[in-house]
């Protein structure tokens, strides 16, 4: 939205904005900007400070009644600045400075767009546990919706990295067990006789070093969610015991002739094929289907690699907070090559590459050049997979190969008509056009 009193801005403002991919609603007061936005929001405002009918610091303090988090860029003019770090200190986004120039304001309206989208995306990880738009993803997040407060089992299954843990722990806040306690072990990261006091606890003297007693994760887990995470490598002698807890709702510590009484939801994950562990006698049937009876699939990131690009915003938003530092952007050339990539270890790698680009590369602004290299001990690319992904014209495609050969040829027209196969007259033509 943008609002100023002076119609010819508010006309100049929007037709720019319009023609550089923004919706805009233009508003000549901030009466009448108010009333739009409390009919249809927006999602983010840009106004002027001086308005005869409301100025923009009343109309920042009404709209931060109605979006405490819609952000408001400020335009004053030069004398008015101090007036408008007062409006930043009251919440205001940022300011500028009448006149400016268009590149400028738009290049800060993004800004602000993209950090109210990675905010969003937060408040929605921490609420479902998942970020993106994917159908895929959007089939998971209302099936997790629909289980949630079922008494049955759930059984997650998906490949290493795709968000399992995430997946159960949207379960537990979607459920009417959110206000208690969510626990998490690994299965395969513990020996059977630890894992065993880990999940049932043990008695005082219950063997050798167990000097006191210890309550269990099912114990702390009551009235909660449990998640046995790589349920597939637990052993025999506890799978039973854990077959024991999901049917009749109580556990036995170590060393303790008393039972105790729980009440936990049990969810589990693997990334092994469980059937086939039942058919190799490594896992019990029974127990396999106790748990199967909620069965979800996440699905692997290259499934729904239109999640990539709001994952990789998000990742880049969670570091900015983190560091106090600007946001970083990717390129479309760089969004492409991480399109083309098959992701064998899925979000989790996504995350850890996001963090080794921003790390490594100075620039706001992360290139093709660096995600490259970042990839390159990974896997190797196909650039025909790059290029579909880029969504490129013919002729935009047409417009960078020649730059590239002019580039490599140091501006020689001669050269680069020869390696192109055309003439320069043809050559002069396509700089005109870019030009």
């Amino acid at each position: 939205m943008v609002v100023d009193d002076s119609a010819d801005l508010v006309d100049t403002v929007a037709q720019y904005l319009g023609d550089n991919g923004f919706e805009v609603e233009p508003a000549t007061s901030g009466r009448y900007a108010l009333r739009r936005l409390e009919d249809a929001g927006c999602d983010v405002v840009l106004t002027d400070l001086r308005m005869p009918d409301m100025d923009g610091l009343d109309l920042l303090e009404a709209i931060q009644k109605v979006d405490a988090r819609l952000p408001v860029v400020i335009m004053t003019a030069f004398g008015n600045v101090e007036s408008a770090v007062d409006a930043m200190r009251r919440g205001a986004y940022d300011y500028v400075t009448k006149p400016f120039k268009m590149a400028t304001v738009r290049h800060l309206l993004e800004r602000a767009g993209n950090e109210r989208r990675v905010k969003g995306q937060h408040r929605q990880l921490q609420t479902m546990g998942l970020v993106g738009q994917s159908a895929a993803l959007g089939e998971l997040k209302a099936l997790i919706q629909r289980v949630a407060n079922a008494p049955s089992s759930v059984l997650i299954l998906g490949e290493t990295g795709t968000g399992k843990e995430l997946v159960a722990r949207a379960i537990h806040l979607e459920s009417d067990r959110r206000d208690s306690s969510f626990v998490s072990v690994n299965c395969a990261a513990l020996p059977e006789t630890l894992l065993d006091s880990a999940l049932f606890g043990h008695g005082r003297g219950a063997f050798p070093g167990a000097t006191e007693a210890r309550r269990g994760l099912f114990v702390e887990a009551d009235g909660g969610t449990l998640l046995l995470d790589e349920v597939g490598d637990l052993p025999l002698a506890l799978q039973a015991k854990f077959l024991h807890v999901l049917q009749r709702g109580e556990i036995r510590p170590l060393g303790s002739e008393e039972a105790l009484k729980v009440d936990v939801r049990c969810v589990a994950s693997s990334q092994r094929d469980l059937r086939a562990l039942v058919k190799e006698g490594r896992f019990r049937e029974d127990l396999y289907f106790r748990l199967n009876v909620l069965p979800m699939r996440v699905v692997p990131l290259r499934e729904r690699r239109e999640d990539v690009p709001l994952l990789v915003d998000y990742f880049l938003g969670i570091r900015a907070e983190r560091t106090l530092g600007p946001p970083r952007t990717l390129t479309r050339e760089a969004l492409a090559l991480l399109d083309a990539y098959a992701w064998p270890g899925n979000v989790r790698e996504l995350e850890n590459l996001v963090e080794r680009l921003v790390v490594t590369s100075p620039s706001p602004e992360i290139g093709a050049d660096a995600v490259r290299a970042a990839l390159a001990p990974v896997a190797p690319i196909d650039p025909i997979e790059v290029l579909v992904s880029a969504r490129l014209t013919l002729a935009e495609l047409e417009d960078r190969y020649t730059e590239a050969v002019l580039r490599r040829e140091r501006g020689s027209k001669a050269k680069a008509a020869t390696i192109l196969g055309i003439d320069t007259t043809t050559l002069y033509r396509r700089d005109k056009r870019r030009a």
